[in-house]
């Protein structure tokens, strides 16, 4: 399959002579390559429409345009059919919860998502979806349902009991969250989307970019790189201050049953993605990884 999405790149009508493409990682729902053409880098990256995720490219180009505009990402200089071409960041490094642990790191990744959260929808040229948690969740458990996963799987052969608990979970979250203020958010802030040059942090994939709860991306953050109770706590505390709020026992459970549901969808992101694999990547394992971490999630969740 990466062969294919090579030769891909390199028919593209956009180059102006021969290029040389490098495999770069990160992306597990597309394919990503390093491009240098006369002297300039970018970033490509190559993939279809992804129905399963509920992933539309026109809906990527369009927020990525946003992004851009409002100064959080790389420009996109160029896209067709399948193939997004970015400015390539060379000083962009790959956030991890080391960087996050030192303070001046986390206040400039806290403006950053604030800008996101506050500027960036004021440059959308559509109206941008909602990305509810909660009711991806069970589509994408009626989707394993449907087609049913393998006793090596992170569900089992017999997926109902677990998915059953999933979706209680997944209820009584939803509760617990109650209404929203939507605000424009990534809503797949995992380490390799948030790239630091030393001046500043980037967001980059925005496949999954729409309208949701600040605290959502925060808690994403948060629950994917497994940050300390008390680096969370910095972090919640720091978010709120930006926009007017102060921390609570209320915020902090939010927070808490955020971080929650954005380890289910992840969880079942990878059972959706083993079914429909495009890439050679170990999705069951990734299932069980987010899957370990929700456990731990919910035991602090139940103790607030």
């Amino acid at each position: 399959m990466v062969d294919q999405a090579r030769a891909r790149v390199m028919e593209m009508d956009f180059w102006q002579g021969e290029v040389s493409v490098q495999i770069m990682p990160g992306g597990l729902s597309n394919h990503s390559f390093l491009v240098e053409d006369h002297g300039l880098k970018y970033a490509v990256r190559i993939g279809d429409d992804r129905p399963e995720h509920a992933v539309y490219r026109y809906n990527e180009i369009t927020v990525s345009q946003a992004a851009h505009e409002a100064g959080l990402s790389p420009a996109l200089v160029h896209h067709e059919p399948g193939a997004m071409v970015f400015e390539y960041l060379a000083d962009g490094r790959v956030t991890d919860a080391a960087a996050l642990e030192q303070m001046d790191n986390m206040d400039r990744l806290v403006g950053t998502l604030g800008q996101c959260h506050l500027d960036l929808s004021d440059h959308l040229e559509v109206p941008g979806p909602m990305f509810w948690v909660f009711h991806l969740n069970r589509r994408y458990a009626r989707i394993i349902m449907q087609h049913g996963d393998t006793d090596d799987g992170a569900f089992g052969g017999n997926s109902a009991p677990v998915l059953g608990r999933l979706m209680a979970l997944n209820d009584e979250l939803e509760t617990a969250i109650g209404a929203i203020t939507p605000v424009f958010c990534h809503n797949d802030l995992v380490a390799e989307n948030i790239l630091d040059d030393g001046v500043r942090f980037w967001l980059i994939d925005w496949e999954y970019g729409g309208w949701n709860d600040g605290l959502y991306d925060l808690a994403c953050l948060a629950a994917h790189l497994d940050l300390g109770a008390e680096v969370a706590d910095a972090l919640l505390h720091r978010y709120l201050a930006l926009c007017g709020r102060k921390i609570n026992q209320t915020e902090r459970r939010r927070f808490a049953a955020w971080k929650c549901a954005a380890l289910i969808w992840a969880a079942l992101w990878g059972g959706v993605g083993r079914m429909f694999a495009n890439l050679d990547f170990d999705y069951a394992a990734y299932s069980r990884e987010r899957i370990d971490l929700l456990e731990r999630a919910v035991a602090v969740f139940r103790e607030i």
